[in-house]
């Protein structure tokens, strides 16, 4: 069993950190959509985790013992996001890796700050971030990470996405990059 196939039946084997994947990191193990997504060399992706917009966390073949692993959205972005799953929901756990990439104009020192920004919305929003991530994290035997650390990881990761990890349709449509163009908010920035 790899440690991504490990990692899955942990999450399915433990009902109360399946639900806080899903309702606090949007990792819904039960949403395993994206049938005809496969990488631009053909090679199969096994959908493992959707979230509540319709994007779908999948798997890679195999490479050097890990099991990448890719992101695509509903709206025609995707690529990779770790080079494991362990490192895939640490990141998911500690940061708001959708939005830190949706306002980072490719840059990782903009995704620094627009992580910053998040991360003061998320703790607003949910007083108890913090200590779901550290029960999540425990559950799964993996660390809490800081969200500095997090960034970068998540830079160098989505950065290697062409060619390898580049996601496309059964038709060869590619989907375009996780890096979004705008470097905050554009309804006024970031309050």
């Amino acid at each position: 069993m790899t440690v991504s196939n490990h990692l899955l039946d942990r999450i399915e084997r433990t009902p109360d950190v399946r639900e806080l994947l899903r309702s606090s990191f949007a990792f819904d193990t039960s949403r395993r959509n994206g049938d005809g997504l496969r990488l631009a060399s053909g090679a199969p992706l096994e959908p493992i985790a959707g979230e509540f917009a319709g994007g779908t966390y999948f798997l890679c073949p195999e490479e050097d013992g890990r099991r990448p692993v890719v992101y695509a959205s509903s709206e025609g972005e995707g690529g990779l996001l770790a080079d494991d799953l362990a490192d895939a929901l640490e990141i998911i756990l500690g940061l708001d890796w959708m939005g830190c990439l949706g306002f980072s104009g490719g840059d990782a020192a903009v995704m620094q700050v627009s992580a910053q920004h998040l991360e003061r919305h998320l703790a607003r929003d949910n007083p108890e971030i913090a200590e779901e991530r550290a029960r999540v994290a425990e559950a799964l035997s993996l660390r809490v990470v800081p969200v500095a650390d997090l960034v970068v990881r998540l830079h160098a990761a989505a950065s290697r996405t062409v060619p390898e990890y580049v996601v496309t349709t059964e038709d060869g449509e590619e989907y375009g990059p996780l890096f979004g163009v705008y470097t905050e908010p554009r309804s006024g920035g970031w309050d």
